[in-house]
């Protein structure tokens, strides 16, 4: 693997970058993350925007730098399975792959450091490490596909919601230690309608449990999508797992 210890030779846009240290580029030396500098594309898309088209053959993939990816899946009759989300610093796109097979649009909007195919493909054979780094976050992917089975097969509407903002506050700040268990603020990055489809619920189930979390004391929201949690302790009570 690449070795990385020597921050004099990182370039300035990837010193402050998450994905420098946990996510593929972690692998890279500094020399290779200037080689990589060189041919990668910052941007900010609006919420709504789509990334990555289901069946569309993938020239390009990005690390995700803030905001939110709704992955999704379309049926034959038009209906939608949202079935996952991304957040900083997950990797964007199936490198081992010609063509993508679900649908990535902006949920929030969302910050980008994208680069060509071909690039990363010729890292994939020089650097060895970008490929463990790829293996790794798959596996990630596998385990919280896994867990999300469980809670759509096994858990109570309340501990679906639950589970769902817990994830939203585990994830939405990437560097926060949830052990401090100091109150967490965010705006909810999927409408009650995607909530519903994401958790296999009606939206009128989504907002009953809303109601009895806020009811409760468990939450705090304001205009429907932004979230205040004072005790993660006791939201992550209220998932069923812990």
């Amino acid at each position: 693997m690449s070795d990385t210890s020597n921050d004099t030779d990182i370039p300035e846009l990837c010193r402050s970058c998450e994905a420098r240290h946990n996510g593929i580029c972690g692998a890279l030396s500094g020399k290779e993350l200037k080689y990589l500098s060189q041919h990668t594309t910052k941007k900010t898309v609006p919420a709504g925007t789509e990334l990555v088209g289901e069946t569309e053959a993938a020239e390009s993939f990005a690390n995700i730098m803030g905001g939110v990816v709704k992955l999704s899946k379309m049926m034959p009759d038009g209906r939608q399975q949202i079935v996952g989300l991304q957040f900083a610093p997950d990797f964007l796109g199936r490198p081992f792959q010609e063509t993508s097979s679900i649908t990535a649009e902006a949920a929030t909007a969302v910050k980008l450091c994208a680069f060509p195919r071909s690039k990363l493909d010729a890292m994939m054979k020089e650097t060895p490490g970008v490929e463990q780094r790829l293996l790794r976050q798959t596996l990630k992917e596998l385990d919280e596909a896994r867990q999300w089975m469980l809670t759509l097969g096994r858990k109570t509407a309340s501990e679906k919601v639950a589970s769902f903002l817990y994830m939203i506050a585990a994830q939405i700040d990437p560097e926060r230690d949830l052990e401090d268990n100091l109150p967490i603020t965010f705006d909810l990055p999927l409408t009650r309608a995607d909530i519903a489809d994401f958790l296999g619920m009606t939206i009128e189930t989504v907002s009953r449990q809303f109601t009895k979390l806020r009811k409760e004391g468990i939450i705090e929201l304001e205009q429907s999508r932004h979230v205040t949690v004072p005790d993660i302790q006791r939201l992550r009570d209220e998932t069923g797992e812990f």
